[in-house]
């Protein structure tokens, strides 16, 4: 299957599309992961995408969308995959109709505003592998380190309480009118996510139809 997860920033969409990866055994595309790698291995792109980032606003659709279409081409995407954080525009929408990907369907988790903006405050993320842990509500298994790679955990610049508010602002205007767009395709489905992680999954694998 070929997925897409919409959500605004902390509603949970990260943690979501790993465990329907998992489940269906696909690759999970997170533009997020691949651009904190280039912010911090310091090249040319990441700095550029940092400034950005730095402010909770969106990175240049042109960087984005090559970084995409490179990774799709890639074998592990032959039978499915999920994308999370791309498309973030309608521009960036057409532009991956224009790559000829046909999508299965398209999930948009729903929180309001002012839950997402606790959550976030308790997110901690791997430097290394780029994990998402939540103190409360799906911490790593000790606490402290990735369970994956066994990095500890930080607090990312963009979940400061400020830059929260500005990226809740842009999500609402850029992003959200892409619920319209896919809806008009018949393939949206909307997910409540104000919830526990286990009664969000149990709710998004229906909306999969798996």
């Amino acid at each position: 299957m070929k997925i897409i997860f919409l959500g605004a920033p902390g509603a949970g969409k990260g943690t979501q599309a790993e465990k329907v990866s998992r489940k269906l055994g696909i690759p999970t595309i997170s533009t997020g992961v691949i651009i904190r790698e280039a912010v911090k291995c310091g090249t040319e792109m990441g700095l550029k995408a940092k400034e950005f980032i730095d402010k909770g606003a969106l990175v240049e659709d042109d960087v984005v969308i090559g970084i995409i279409k490179e990774r799709l081409q890639k074998s592990d995407c032959k039978d499915g995959f999920i994308l999370d954080g791309f498309p973030r525009t309608v521009p960036q929408a057409e532009a991956l109709d224009k790559m000829g990907v046909t999508l299965d369907r398209v999930i948009s988790i729903e929180v309001p505003d002012e839950v997402i903006s606790e959550r976030m405050t308790g997110r901690r993320v791997c430097a290394t592998c780029g994990a998402s842990y939540h103190v409360s509500d799906n911490p790593s298994l000790d606490g402290v380190n990735c369970d994956k790679c066994k990095t500890e955990l930080t607090v990312r610049a963009d979940d400061a309480p400020d830059v929260v508010l500005s990226r809740l602002a842009v999500y609402h205007e850029t992003t959200e009118p892409l619920k319209e767009y896919y809806l008009k395709r018949g393939i949206l489905k909307t997910v409540d996510g104000n919830g526990s992680v286990e009664q969000t999954s149990k709710r998004t694998l229906e909306a999969i139809g798996v």
